[in-house]
């Protein structure tokens, strides 16, 4: 294994109903859990919220990433991923993902090559790989 580029940590304190909070103090957030999962719904964040948010910057990067490596300019652009947790906790929960990728000015088959390869580089989209269904969607404004 390579030498890590970057490391942070993150501590959780009271699971899905608590407050979570990164070691350099930038995240320190409330939890509540969704009524969809039992909970009151209260006004804080919760892990699949911050998993999506993670998910699509990171995936916005690495769609970026690609555009600039095969010398394509990609205007304005959005990533929005919409996650889903269903399933039981006795025989287990899943995700899905669906990400959706806003790009300006660029023909739908490059749409679709771009994001494509954003999911094959995105560190999300590897380390989920085999584990969450996802939909790769592309809307174009070419």
């Amino acid at each position: 294994m390579s030498q890590p580029l970057y490391t942070t940590t993150a501590t959780s304190w009271g699971g899905r109903d608590g407050r979570v909070a990164t070691d350099d103090s930038k995240l320190d957030l409330a939890l509540s859990v969704p009524s969809g999962l039992g909970g009151d719904d209260g006004p804080g964040t919760n892990p699949e919220q911050l998993f999506a948010s993670a998910w699509a910057a990171c995936f916005h990067g690495a769609l970026k990433a690609v555009a600039r490596q095969d010398k394509v300019e990609l205007g304005d652009s959005a990533v929005t991923v919409t996650l889903s947790i269903g399933g039981e906790f006795n025989s287990g929960l899943n995700f899905t993902a669906k990400i959706q990728a806003e790009l300006e000015g660029v023909d739908e088959g490059t749409a679709q090559d771009l994001i494509n390869k954003a999911h094959e580089k995105c560190p999300y989209s590897r380390a989920t790989r085999g584990n969450v269904d996802v939909m790769l969607e592309t809307i174009t404004s070419a």
